[in-house]
């Protein structure tokens, strides 16, 4: 994202709060940024405060005399390189639909002839309403880039989708649209993630604390590298990554199915915890709980994903990518798993739950191979996921270089 140039417009949401650590965020990662900040958004954050952040001139004002002859409307929206609309209101939104130009930032929306991508932000009702699902899929089909929103609470109290994606999301998103380097260009990255839920009976499965963040921040981040990138998911409350070829599904031998189907593949990444073991009949109707009756299961183990990808076969990937979730003897456990699934690479991490690994924000990891054992210091999982995405196009590239040289 080194010397990008992001044009950030800020609409009037209570979510334009986190506009400021997006700025910072996109700053860190090398992007310039220029902000439109709407009326509406200044009444959430100060011009002197978005000013201070992206270290440039906050725009506003359509008919501002000054502005325009500093810096025209049409030239703002066309010295960017990627239009960033977070938070993207309802009213924006259905604004951009019609094609209005009424301020400045709607002005610039249809100035543009850059991507553009949006993180929609409102009220859960709104999100809803078959208006706003319907300029969703009208600026979709115009190509319009979208990150989120996310489920969760909302400062009117209420609960359901409509949260602006986080920060970190939508800087992936963005390193995505701008291709922040192009190391795995031309290449399919093949990429597991979250838990998978095996039916008992039409209401109740088995399943694991996995919340598929680790999965699907790998995807992102090989998906801004360059990589053709398909996500194979389990069931999670995750927004499917920008610029990915997301799969749901929902056991372990659906996810077998889809994987087997997207090959061939460069690389597999099998970050999924899927589920050991499935019911062997799954109940037609609900079980019933019957007093002081027991009830047993009998269980037949599930197909083994990461075994598959590695054996040794003309649709194997180069590249084969494991993790290993322990709650103890990471190193030995993580080798063990590196020898006896056929893997290259094991990615060894502590989910006992002390450390809050399953459903936090942050992990530790070792990197398993036949050379030996790498720890990285607790990170991220984003820049877990950046770390590792880097690893596998520089090892990649070696491969390729090797086999050029040959």
């Amino acid at each position: 994202m080194q010397g990008k140039r992001v044009l950030l417009i800020i609409a009037g949401g209570i979510a334009a709060y986190k506009s400021l650590d997006l700025i910072r965020r996109l700053r860190a990662e090398g992007a310039a940024v220029r902000c439109i900040l709407t009326s509406g958004g200044a009444q959430f954050v100060t011009p002197l405060a978005v000013s201070a952040l992206s270290e440039d001139k906050v725009y506003g004002e359509l008919f501002s005399l000054t502005d325009e002859a500093e810096l025209g409307h049409i030239q703002l929206s066309r010295d960017a390189d990627l239009l960033v609309v977070a938070p993207a209101t309802a009213d924006l939104l259905a604004k951009m639909v019609a094609g209005l130009a009424d301020d400045l930032a709607s002005t610039a929306l249809l100035a543009t002839d850059k991507r553009v991508l949006v993180a929609p932000a409102m009220n859960v009702r709104m999100w809803e309403h078959v208006a706003t699902q319907q300029n969703m899929a009208t600026l979709a089909a115009r190509g319009i880039a979208v990150v989120g929103p996310e489920r969760g609470d909302m400062a009117c109290g209420e609960f359901g989708e409509g949260r602006m994606a986080e920060p970190v999301d939508i800087v992936a998103a963005v390193a995505t649209l701008l291709g922040a380097g192009r190391a795995l260009a031309g290449r399919h990255a093949l990429v597991t993630s979250g838990p998978t839920h095996e039916p008992i009976d039409p209401v109740r499965y088995i399943a694991n604390r996995s919340s598929g963040r680790q999965g699907h921040a790998v995807a992102t981040a090989l998906a801004a590298l360059g990589a053709r990138t398909t996500l194979v998911t389990g069931p999670t409350a995750l927004v499917d990554p920008v610029g990915v070829e997301t799969v749901k599904v929902e056991t372990a031998a659906d996810m077998l199915a889809a994987c087997e189907a997207a090959l061939p593949a460069d690389v597999a990444v099998c970050a999924a915890a899927v589920a050991d073991w499935r019911v062997d009949k799954q109940a037609a109707q609900k079980l019933k709980k019957t007093a002081g009756a027991p009830l047993a299961l009998a269980l037949t183990e599930n197909p083994d994903i990461l075994r598959r990808l590695s054996e040794a076969t003309n649709r194997r990937p180069q590249l084969v990518v494991g993790f290993a979730a322990e709650t103890e003897n990471l190193a030995a456990n993580g080798k063990a798993k590196l020898d006896s699934k056929g893997c290259d690479w094991i990615v060894a991490n502590d989910v006992s739950a002390a450390r809050g690994t399953f459903g936090g924000s942050h992990n530790q990891v070792h990197l398993i191979t036949a050379e030996g054992m790498e720890s990285w210091p607790e990170m991220a999982k984003e820049e877990v996921a950046r770390k590792l995405a880097q690893r596998i196009a520089d090892e990649l590239g070696a491969g390729e270089q090797t086999g050029s040289a040959a």
